[in-house]
């Protein structure tokens, strides 16, 4: 049961994935052709290079607010959770999302 309920799951997915493609490419393609009626090769080597630098910078900033959030909201979180259940009579499970909570808004706080 467990292994044909994957199976279907997974075939799902791939067919979505395949359509997924078959319209971006589509879009990639129209787009190409227009830039290139429009603006010749100078204009689509620039428009490439456009895509690349905003490619590189959305990525970056995503590394930087996943680093940001483990460094002020995971690791003082689990810290925090694992020295309440050292020292409190409740245990990690249960101080975890009250530490959670509190570096949230301790960080709403700070900015």
């Amino acid at each position: 049961m467990l292994r044909s309920d994957l199976t279907s799951i997974l075939s799902g997915a791939w067919d979505w994935l395949t359509l997924q493609t078959a319209t971006w490419s589509g879009a990639i393609a129209l787009t190409k052709g227009w830039i290139l009626d429009h603006f010749g090769t100078n204009g689509l080597i620039a428009s490439l290079v456009v895509a690349g630098v905003l490619a590189v910078f959305i990525v970056s900033q995503l590394v930087r607010i996943t680093l940001a959030a483990l460094k002020y909201l995971v690791v003082p979180s689990i810290v925090l959770a694992f020295l309440a259940s050292l020292l409190l009579p409740v245990s990690f499970a249960t101080a975890l999302p009250v530490t959670v909570t509190a570096c949230s808004l301790l960080l709403l706080v700070k900015g």
